[in-house]
């Protein structure tokens, strides 16, 4: 343990020299008469990888000038080409990691038209996704998975940076409300070698949010709606640039008390017939200021900001009158800049602090209790992508993150009481990271990666990463990715009795450790018509969960599936996409063995047909979904193997043009009119509307 702290302190040393010497080594390599310019991408396969990895939905380019993109910014066409590359390294991956896996990517302009409310609402239409946590009656019991993993096994970044923070109890994931969708550029989801960047837990995938950054004058958008069940959201974001500055401010405000009425056997049904204690209030707030110190160097400072108050729904009896309050806050800031000459050597530098405090309280019959987490992470990364040569290029780097989290437990109850306490504990994970990608033909790329952590709960561990892809011909390549992987337990699994459910922590908890991979083709069918079809599986040990009151590895997951997405542009105003992913996620060990995972459905299918014309849009989007398995409602009568009935629905939303950038904007959803069961007999309302205006100034 001595020498491990020992290599703890020696490494951010390390790192910083590391680089300088990265510079020596370019410029001798230089001086040996190395004329040819070198870029980043492979010009061989990029033909390939552009149409297909980048799988935008309904994303067109704007015909009415809502907002335009900054490479036509006549601003930005004066930077200098360097300065405008910097812009946005740190989603560089993407071209150098998109080969051995797909790459999926929606464009604020879809998520305008979906008129998202979080960022739930804009992943719920990628393959892959099974989210039932969003939407009306929705609850974050009902889950958000991705390839049969959970969302705390998979990773989510803003800018590049993690924010999750692997809390567990007192419903404290990750939140998917806590960005606003104004403030967002768009959204990557990525997989395979891409985990080894990012962290060892990403069993599902790597969830990517860039954020809008300003450009040219100061200019002002905004939206406000109102609809069914008294909701109301307005959302607002100011940006431009003044010289070498640029900002964006965003901030979004949603309200709806989700009071409907349900059938019998509802969850959270009220004696009047109504669903129960659903409302969820949120305001989200977010900054981001960049600034060209000169044509090498950029920073760039971001900051989230999170209030959320809700009722939860749950599945047992009674009738469930808890609330959650989450605040969180989430500090980002980035130095970029170019080592060496030319495009080859490319330096990150972050430094991040992020909290969340969760609160789960309410009465119990005639008791009260309360149980509240607090996060609080300090982070910081070092990321250097260097371009060795014509056909070689490594990413590597170091990543430091230390967690504290105060927990504090409190009940009346008696039997309970002797479980009050508060508990204080520290968490440091450093990990070194490294991603070689190689061409070895013109058609050929493999990427290998390696990640070792260093953690002082669960020691030293080594996950490797493989990918490759091979390009046939110019319209079909082959592709495949394995990864190794281990999520550790929160500590508040360890650590924190869990007063809200009665759960015991316990401190010999094991971490999950397995693997994940992939096998698909890319195929381009024609000119407007593109496909990506892929193989997912991934086998997950020590799966955690709840046993007799107490926290426990309950055993093994195998998940095998298969993904497909096609995108068709029939002109430019109209484009359509259909995806398909089929999960099979087994449990192979315990008394559920043989069973599918609960809430995660078999079959998922998502498709839609988009329209737009000098300000005019209109776009339907339909669901399949096949039902997921109930397994954790505990209503009398019902099975562990009971599945949801399968449902089919379908949304429309539109854009009406009023006067210059003024809009009306439409969202009817579940047209139908069917109150189907999302999951363990929550359900849905049937139709719904909203209403709203949009406009930039």
């Amino acid at each position: 343990m001595r020498n491990n702290c020992l290599l703890l302190l020696a490494l951010p040393n390390l790192l910083l020299t590391l680089p300088v010497e990265a510079i020596e080594a370019e410029i001798k390599q230089q001086a040996g008469a190395e004329s040819t310019p070198v870029t980043a991408n492979i010009p061989d396969l990029k033909e390939v990888d552009l149409p297909i990895t980048r799988a935008e939905l309904l994303t067109q380019e704007t015909t009415n000038d809502i907002e335009f993109k900054p490479e036509t910014q006549p601003e930005a066409e004066t930077q200098p080409a360097a300065d405008a590359d910097i812009s946005i390294e740190v989603i560089g991956e993407q071209d150098t990691l998109s080969g051995s896996t797909p790459v999926y990517v929606i464009e604020k302009e879809e998520i305008q038209k979906q008129g998202a409310t979080s960022v739930a609402d804009v992943l719920k239409r990628l393959p892959g996704f099974a989210i039932n946590d969003v939407g009306r009656g929705a609850d974050i019991h009902t889950g958000t998975y991705y390839r049969g993993a959970s969302i705390n096994q998979s990773v989510f970044l803003i800018n590049g940076r993690q924010i999750n923070n692997n809390v567990n109890t007192y419903h404290g994931t990750t939140d998917l409300n806590s960005i606003p969708v104004e403030s967002i550029e768009r959204v990557e989801l990525s997989s395979g070698v891409a985990s080894t960047l990012y962290g060892s837990s990403a069993f599902g995938g790597v969830v990517n949010i860039i954020t809008k950054e300003g450009y040219g004058k100061p200019k002002l958008t905004g939206s406000v709606e109102y609809g069914s069940f008294s909701l109301n959201n307005q959302q607002t974001s100011f940006s431009g640039a003044v010289g070498a500055a640029r900002y964006n401010f965003s901030f979004e405000r949603f309200f709806t008390d989700n009071r409907y009425r349900v059938p019998l056997g509802a969850a959270n049904r009220d004696s009047q017939g109504f669903l129960s204690n659903a409302d969820t209030a949120t305001s989200s707030y977010f900054g981001n200021i960049g600034l060209d110190l000169n044509s090498r160097n950029t920073l760039n400072l971001d900051v989230t900001a999170l209030s959320s108050r809700r009722g939860l729904i749950f599945f047992g009896f009674p009738l469930q009158r808890d609330r959650l309050d989450h605040d969180g806050l989430n500090i980002g800031l980035s130095w970029k800049t170019r080592l060496g000459n030319g495009d080859r050597s490319n330096l990150t530098t972050t430094i991040g602090y992020n909290q969340d405090y969760f609160s789960t309280y309410g009465p119990t019959g005639n008791f009260y209790r309360t149980g509240a987490l607090d996060t609080q992470q300090l982070s910081a990364r070092v990321d250097h992508e260097w371009q060795l040569s014509q056909s070689n290029k490594l990413r590597w780097g170091l990543d430091l993150k230390n967690t504290n989290l105060n927990g504090d437990v409190l009940s009346s109850d008696p039997n309970r009481i002797a479980n009050n306490e508060t508990e204080n504990r520290d968490l440091l994970n450093t990990a070194l990271f490294a991603v070689n990608s190689w061409n070895i033909s013109k058609n050929f790329q493999l990427d290998l990666g390696l990640r070792q952590s260093f953690d002082t709960e669960f020691g030293n561990y080594l996950n490797p990463s493989v990918g490759l892809r091979y390009a046939l011909t110019p319209t079909l390549a082959m592709r495949g990715s394995w990864a190794g992987g281990q999520r550790n337990p929160g500590l508040d699994q360890l650590y924190v009795y869990d007063t809200v459910h009665g759960w015991e922590p316990n401190p010999d908890l094991d971490p999950e450790t397995g693997s994940s991979w992939t096998a698909g083709v890319d195929v381009k069918f024609a000119e407007n018509l593109t496909g990506q079809f892929t193989y997912f599986g991934s086998s997950i040990d020590n799966r955690l969960g709840v046993i007799a009151g107490r926290w426990a590895n309950i055993g093994l997951v195998d998940t095998n599936g298969l993904e497909a997405a096609l995108q068709l542009k029939l002109n430019s105003g109209w484009s359509t996409f259909l995806n398909y992913t089929y999960t099979d996620a087994q449990i192979k060990t315990g008394t559920e063995r043989g069973l599918q995972l609960g809430l995660i459905p078999y079959s998922l299918l998502q498709g839609g047909v988009g329209y737009q014309n000098s300000g005019w849009q209109a776009n339907l989007y339909m669901t399949y979904n096949s039902g997921a398995r109930r397994a954790l409602f505990n209503r009398a009568g019902d099975q562990i193997t009971d599945f949801v009935p399968s449902y089919f629905n379908l949304d429309f939303s539109g854009r009406i043009p009023v006067a210059g950038n003024l809009g009306l904007t439409v969202y009817l959803e579940n047209l139908l009119g069917e109150q189907y069961e999302r999951v363990n007999r929550t359900y849905s309302p049937g139709f719904t509307f909203r209403l709203g205006l949009s406009s930039s100034l």
